[in-house]
């Protein structure tokens, strides 16, 4: 496979891996390594819809930690309404701060409920923070523009209720992982553009932003990620269609084909050192600097696509969720 970083079939060398994050992708064997492609989507768009945890309130409530709700902004015009989920720590009295949160899969997979439990735990708890998961439409059977329009119909209405919520509109953070963290990008992007909700951050975690397939990691990585550029050609695919790859598609769709990011919300981006995005991780960080834009960077070492998803306990799991959690304490005191 490549995972140790030795040159191969695949091209040239990796940077190594993370002994432990090598140890965690050697167990959970080939199966994590097999690449999404057009033939077998729809197989592993419906193995995830099976296997993937989807928590009810009940159970997000954690015996009465967390008050959770499912909720759903209205249908407007031809969009249909879009699922949130609202959970808080319970007990806490005033408006509070919101995370925003996007989820991952690729455009392709996932649901809004499944990354709940870690946020509410890494996150909500220690930060007296809520989250709002909102649940966009996934590709094929969405395309561009809708899952993005569903993130932005879920923000705007979440701000127009906040004081309903229980969150405060004026200190949001947009965020998200993999295709979530691309969401929130282009989702800080539209939000811009289009004069709605003002974030004050946005936390944008190994983002899937480049449609492209150009940058130097997407091939230095084919074959040796657990998300790489087969994986990812075929989700760009299914999400953009015959707009895949053309030279006009709008940075709300990709938006490393953005070329004005002033004014956007401080911007913390994360990537592993061994992962497919970490070009176009870089990239971005670099163009908000060039804008005379706030961000921060980590390009953590030895790190593949969702290092700390599989390996929670290691110890660069464990930097990243701090690093993570100090800037955001940051941006919610300043």
């Amino acid at each position: 496979m490549g995972v140790d970083g030795t040159p191969s079939e695949h091209g040239p060398a990796a940077p190594p891996l993370d002994p432990e994050l090598r140890a965690a992708l050697a167990a959970m064997g080939e199966r994590a390594m097999a690449p999404v492609t057009p033939a077998n989507l729809a197989a592993r768009q419906e193995r995830d819809a099976a296997v993937r945890p989807r928590p009810t309130v009940r159970e997000l409530r954690d015996g009465g930690r967390f008050e959770v709700e499912e909720l759903r902004a209205p249908a407007v015009g031809d969009r249909p309404a879009v699922s949130l989920v609202s959970a808080r720590p319970a007990g806490i009295t005033g408006p509070l701060p919101v995370l925003y949160y996007l989820h991952g899969g690729g455009m392709i997979m996932g649901n809004a409920w499944s990354v709940l439990p870690k946020l509410l735990r890494d996150l909500a708890l220690p930060l007296r923070l809520a989250v709002i998961s909102a649940e966009y439409r996934l590709a094929p059977h969405a395309r561009y523009p809708e899952p993005v329009e569903d993130c932005y119909a879920g923000l705007v209405w979440a701000a127009d209720h906040a004081a309903e919520l229980g969150v405060d509109a004026d200190r949001v953070i947009v965020g998200g992982k993999s295709a979530g963290g691309g969401l929130a990008a282009a989702l800080a992007l539209l939000t811009r553009d289009r004069g709605g909700p003002v974030p004050i951050g946005q936390l944008l975690l190994s983002p899937m932003l480049d449609d492209r397939g150009t940058t130097f990691s997407s091939h230095q990585l084919a074959g040796r990620d657990t998300w790489d550029r087969t994986s990812n050609a075929t989700a760009w695919q299914a999400l953009l269609g015959d707009r895949y790859g053309t030279a006009d598609l709008p940075p709300y769709a990709a938006p490393a084909r953005a070329t004005d990011l002033t004014g956007l919300p401080r911007a913390y981006l994360e990537v592993g050192s061994a992962e497919t995005f970490r070009d176009e991780a870089v990239a971005y960080a670099n163009a908000i600097w060039q804008a005379g834009g706030e961000a921060e960077l980590h390009v953590w070492p030895g790190a593949f696509h969702g290092f700390d998803t599989f390996a929670p306990k290691a110890v660069l799991s464990q930097d990243a969720r701090d690093a993570r959690t100090r800037w955001l304490r940051r941006i919610l005191e300043q």
